[in-house]
């Protein structure tokens, strides 16, 4: 009688736990069906997935023995929930910007290869679980680069490598070639990454240092009443075709990410999701070892809010850290006025819209252009948009020249509708300085940063490592060594020249402050309203002082001659007042004078010639 109820319990447990699996199969399934733009439509069903997930999670905890011997739970099974749950932490993170659910989707990628739940993969003899197993790689090297474990992102690239080498040997699959490209792509940008080594002054070893936004990287500022927007919507877009790119995140893209996020701070959440050191165990751990982050996974009362909100259950409110934003690689015109109408759409009251673009340019054959927004051509973001400037199209039988513009060419014309808003454009391409006739027709704050159309000739046949006015944003030390040639510096070296960066960006923003005092006193128009109003916001004002960094570094650095080797934004920065102000000058060549790269740059204060 005892064996009998015991049996029936251990039947429901089974059964309870078959349930469980499939409803959060179906769960995860459906994510793939909801909209990726917008934030009431996904958020409760993110919830309802999250919560099944949880419990399933903590039932087979629970019930390890049971399920061991009467369902044959199998270790790649555990695996394989854990890595659905890291998918969604990390899918949760891509849709909310918030860089502690990258953290938590990594404590149970790293559970997985600590505890090697995927060890015995290769013996089931099953190509589709081998797979698996290669694409939980894959994602959990994507984690650790936007979490900068350098370290670790090589000892997974060198399992990776063995594991495609295994499974092609063994199985002879059909996608062995596309394995191989995965591979050869992961490779690249890790190369491509590493612009300039900072090396640990013992061993020369390098250290991998972060560039997100931290209280010791925000640039100081005088606060004034008009600085009145705050960044809230982010569109990051990469379609530069010769760029690094892996997972589809070109290198520019991967850097401007960074760069529009805060440093993860440990705290975050502390009373609603407890952050616990996690213990780490080898092939040999036993079966009941306590599993990853069993509490930390949010339910549907911790689903952040539509406005970016953290809601918790007193119903308080904390602003999030980090602006939302999209990340969209090679996307379709009309998947690009999707989500920056959706963008649009969700901005709040003061709320200020970015829309940064990375992408190849597509050029006008218009000899005398009389529409700006049209015909001077634009960013071509599908990769059937030709290189060669042709914009123009012949139709049937070709029996006329009438001219026809490119469909998949984002001009300039196409971003009117969204200056009704307080809007911060960057156009990173050869293309930039055709968006610098978008009029302010409805008077609301425009800005428009423009890379330099073109590089000297030893930078030509480098753009599979990046931009340099992205790379300027993202870290303005790293591209000034860059651009002077300079591979590795010492981290005590580093940190003594980051300290002229620092002074740079002070007192560029003491600039910026003192010529919008001296125009309200003297009634002279030294920079335009909208700077201002955008620079009391962190990110933008950072973006803001770093672009005046790299207009100074390259109107001093004796390659980038002529106008089209330097950036334009609009409205124009004072010259004499700023851009071209001999205190900035002259930090950049004592910075130059430190790396021991003055040669490559000119003194403007020197006499003619000299």
């Amino acid at each position: 009688m005892v064996m009998a109820s015991t049996e029936e319990q251990d039947r429901r447990i089974v059964l309870e736990f078959c349930h469980l699996l499939e409803k959060s199969k179906q769960l995860f399934n459906g994510l793939r069906d909801l909209p990726q733009y917008g934030h009431r439509q996904w958020q409760a069903y993110f919830g309802r997935t999250f919560d099944v997930y949880t419990k399933l999670w903590k039932f087979q905890q629970q019930h390890r023995l049971v399920l061991d011997s009467k369902y044959g739970l199998k270790r790649w099974q555990i695996g394989e929930i854990a890595s659905k749950i890291g998918q969604l932490y990390y899918h949760y993170y891509l849709r909310t910007s918030e860089t502690n659910y990258l953290n938590e989707a990594y404590s149970f990628y790293a559970a997985i290869r600590g505890r090697a739940y995927y060890s015995r993969a290769c013996k089931e003899d099953r190509p589709d679980l081998m797979v698996k197993k290669l694409r939980y790689y894959a994602r959990f090297i994507v984690v650790c680069l936007l979490l900068k474990k350098m370290k670790l992102v090589r000892e997974l690239v060198i399992e990776l490598e063995r594991q495609i080498q295994e499974y092609t040997q063994t199985y002879e699959p059909e996608d062995a070639l596309e394995w191989a490209l995965v591979l050869d792509e992961i490779k690249g940008f890790i190369k491509a990454d590493a612009a300039v080594s900072v090396l640990h002054a013992e061993n020369a070893n390098p250290i991998v240092l972060s560039h997100r936004l931290s209280p010791l990287t925000t640039p100081p500022c005088e606060r004034s009443p008009q600085m009145t927007l705050s960044l809230q919507e982010i569109l990051i877009v990469g379609s530069a075709v010769e760029q690094a790119k892996f997972s589809e995140l070109t290198m520019d893209m991967f850097r401007m990410l960074q760069t529009l996020e805060r440093e993860p701070q440990e705290s975050f959440h502390h009373g609603m999701m407890p952050h616990h050191p996690m213990t780490h165990g080898g092939p040999h751990v036993s079966f009941l070892d306590a599993s990853p982050a069993t509490n930390r996974m949010p339910t549907t009362t911790y689903v952040p809010g539509s406005k970016g909100y953290i809601e918790n259950g007193d119903n308080r409110r904390s602003i999030r850290d980090n602006p939302h934003k999209y990340l969209l690689y090679k996307p379709s015109l009309s998947q690009l006025m999707v989500f920056l109408s959706s963008g649009f759409k969700e901005l709040p009251p003061g709320g200020a819209l970015l829309l940064y673009i990375s992408a190849d340019g597509c050029f006008s054959t218009t000899k005398h252009p009389q529409d700006y927004g049209y015909e001077l051509g634009g960013l071509g973001l599908a990769t059937s948009v030709k290189r060669d400037g042709t914009d123009s199209a012949v139709p049937a039988r070709g029996k006329t020249v009438a001219q026809y513009k490119e469909p998949h060419c984002l001009y300039p014309g196409d971003l009117y509708p969204y200056t009704r808003r307080p809007l911060f454009i960057i156009i990173d391409s050869d293309n930039s300085f055709v968006f610098a006739h978008i009029p302010k027709y409805f008077g609301q704050p425009l800005v428009i940063l423009m890379s330099p159309q073109d590089v000297p000739q030893n930078f030509q046949d480098l753009h599979h490592h990046g931009s340099i006015f992205t790379l300027f944003l993202h870290s303005p030390l790293t591209a000034l060594c860059y651009i002077c040639n300079v591979g590795d510096v010492a981290i005590h070296h580093w940190e003594r020249c980051q300290s002229y960066i620092d002074r740079f960006v002070t007192e560029a923003s003491r600039l910026v402050t003192r010529c919008r005092m001296d125009e309200i006193e003297q009634g002279i128009g030294f920079i335009d309203s909208s700077y201002v109003q955008f620079f009391g916001d962190d990110f933008l004002r950072t973006l803001i002082l770093r672009f005046v960094f790299c207009d100074v570094a390259l109107r001093l650095h004796r390659s980038f001659r002529g106008r089209h080797m330097r950036p334009r934004c609009e409205p124009p920065l004072p010259g004499p007042e700023l851009l071209e102000h001999p205190s900035l000058a002259h930090i950049i060549l004592q910075l130059a004078t430190q790396l021991d790269v003055r040669g490559h740059f000119s003194d403007p204060s020197a006499p003619e010639g000299d």
